[in-house]
């Protein structure tokens, strides 16, 4: 079967690869939009931030081997409010993320009407994200469910936090995908920035290693480097061929840093954690790929893409009052008001 990607034999051998350019790149480019962001906060352009600076090295190489496209037999993708990268690396432009950030009617995730980083795109299979924490954990089943109903190689994939994991919700997402007989192809991901808001992993946590609980439910599992991006792309490759092949969970840790705290309501000041970015641009230069010069010159070129949305973005108008129930409901419910309209 062919999609718009090719062949599955081309997809098996671009996912193979890793083009460390590229990569670096998509992490600058991500990197240049949540600071950009982070300065909106300071600048009554945005009224409040929270994102995934830290997660780069992990999120652009799971953005850049997620199976886009719309329906079952792509990979659907339930984010958290830390998954920038993973939408930049599928193709978002920064000036949509920043005109939610705006809370701009153009903006094609939630109209402006939503947090910053709450991304939906359906046309990516990208679930539309939600303020409550863990949630998707709960409901990215369903989409695995209907793809193990279609059959073909596509998969669901979910993240969140830590913390989050402590949820009811990272149970049942656990459960419902290892019943016997009735496995799921999913992909279940923790990011363990060691933070839950400003409470550390190990007052909270008794577990030491987050995936193992998924061992007492017959799910697979693993750990990774999540501030390797190399370490990251092979075990990212490993993984989800195992979930598209055998039909079934993999629950995988990655240990990631969070640069600059929980969100703006801390004050989002940089924190000293081990910085990827920085790390794999040191890399580059040693081995010779980037040059010093080059690395400047990527990170300003995106600076200012990103202070061009933003500058574009300020022109663009703010949400109508008369739309705020539009979009409640997926195509609207026969017999109820039109959604524009208050319920009475």
């Amino acid at each position: 079967m062919s999609d718009v990607h090719g062949s599955a034999q081309v997809q098996a051998r671009r996912s193979a690869q890793m083009d460390v350019r590229q990569v670096y790149r998509l992490m600058a480019k991500a990197r240049a939009l949540e600071e950009r962001m982070i300065r909106m906060t300071r600048s009554n352009d945005g009224y409040f931030w929270i994102g995934g600076p830290g997660e780069e090295a992990f999120n652009v190489p799971l953005g850049l081997l997620i199976k886009r496209g719309q329906g079952p037999a792509f990979d659907y993708l339930h984010h958290h409010y830390r998954s920038s990268a993973i939408l930049v690396a599928m193709g978002l432009p920064l000036i949509d993320a920043i005109r939610q950030m705006a809370q701009r009617a153009t903006d094609p995730n939630s109209g402006g009407r939503n947090f910053v980083n709450h991304f939906a795109k359906r046309e990516w299979n990208v679930v539309p994200g939600a303020s409550t924490i863990e949630t998707q954990y709960s409901i990215a089943p369903g989409t695995a469910l209907a793809q193990a109903r279609h059959g073909g190689n596509g998969i669901t994939i979910v993240n969140g936090g830590d913390a989050g994991s402590s949820e009811g919700d990272f149970a049942t997402c656990l459960n419902w995908s290892s019943r016997p007989g009735r496995e799921l192809p999913m992909l279940i991901l923790i990011m363990n920035n060691n933070w839950g808001i400003s409470t550390p992993f190990e007052s909270v946590h008794g577990d030491r290693i987050i995936a193992r609980r998924a061992e007492a439910f017959g799910i697979r599992w693993g750990t990774v480097n999540g501030n390797d991006p190399v370490a990251s792309w092979r075990k990212l490759v490993e993984v989800m061929a195992y979930v598209r092949k055998e039909r079934k969970p993999y629950c995988l840790e990655a240990y990631v840093s969070r640069l600059h705290g929980h969100s703006s309501s801390s004050g989002a000041g940089r924190v000293q954690e081990p910085d990827c970015l920085e790390m794999f641009g040191r890399d580059l230069v040693e081995r010779e790929i980037l040059t010093a010069a080059e690395i400047e010159s990527i990170q300003a070129e995106y600076e200012r893409e990103a202070m061009d949305a933003l500058l574009q973005a300020r022109q663009e108008p703010e949400p109508d009052g008369d739309t705020i129930y539009d979009h409640t409901f997926a195509g609207g419910t026969p017999g109820w008001p039109p959604l524009h309209k208050p319920f009475v």
